[in-house]
């Protein structure tokens, strides 16, 4: 695996978030459309945990795994027209999640979201649990054309947030985010509790928090990114 650039707090005055096991909670409702699309094809419903540790990799990856790769295209029908249904009323901001953003919004950070969840959806989602006025841009794959570990969404945060890959940091919940950190060329920051287990967070060498509101104390304000560089 590729290696992000050593993080140094001090030099941050950008951060870009995943979406789902960083900032939101969107399981149950994943988990309930997948099933939705298993039902159409006389499949039994897995548990929210089983489908939780396969999200992440995009919608497409998550079909191809837990209906098969001869399903994709109509699997991934039959997600999008539940998903839209229920995504609002299943998906909710995890403990502290709002709190902290105003804080690190009040400490000079510039921030944005880069998930391979559709930006039509993200942006909904912070709108309606609060945390847009804090979130510059927000990206998706339907937005850039590629999903990570592809770094584009990420660089298109960079350019929104008129901030380069040297005073940024992006945080994320699973292994994949250590990669797609390092094709942009940024520092990256694990948080645990998301799809990746806190074993393999832990193996991946990078800085790891136990909660989301840890990089209160990690990243001390824009004045201190500005002293270092």
């Amino acid at each position: 695996m590729s290696q992000p650039p050593s993080f140094d707090p001090r030099r941050v005055g950008g951060i870009v978030f995943d979406l789902d096991g960083t900032l939101v909670d969107s399981y149950e409702a994943i988990a309930d459309s997948l099933n939705h699309a298993r039902r159409h094809f006389e499949m039994p419903a897995l548990p929210v945990e089983r489908v939780r540790s396969s999200v992440g990799h995009g919608l497409e990856a998550l079909v191809a795994s837990l209906l098969g790769r001869e399903r994709i295209d109509e699997g991934v029908r039959l997600f999008r027209e539940h998903y839209a249904s229920i995504y609002s009323a299943k998906t909710f901001a995890l403990p502290g999640i709002v709190t902290t953003l105003r804080q690190l919004a009040g400490r000079g950070y510039t921030m944005a979201v880069a998930s391979n969840k559709p930006a039509r959806f993200g942006e909904a989602i912070v709108r309606d649990l609060g945390m847009s006025d804090y979130l510059v841009s927000v990206q998706g794959p339907d937005r850039v054309g590629s999903t990570k570990p592809e770094p584009t969404m990420i660089r298109r945060c960079l350019e929104e947030m008129s901030i380069d890959a040297g005073r940024a940091v992006y945080v994320g919940d699973m292994v994949l985010d250590v990669e797609t950190a390092a094709r942009a060329g940024v520092p990256v920051v694990l948080v645990s509790g998301g799809s990746s287990s806190e074993r393999d967070l832990r193996a991946t060498g990078q800085t790891l928090l136990d909660s989301f509101q840890e990089l209160l104390d990690l990243l001390p304000g824009r004045r201190s990114a500005s002293a270092a560089v």
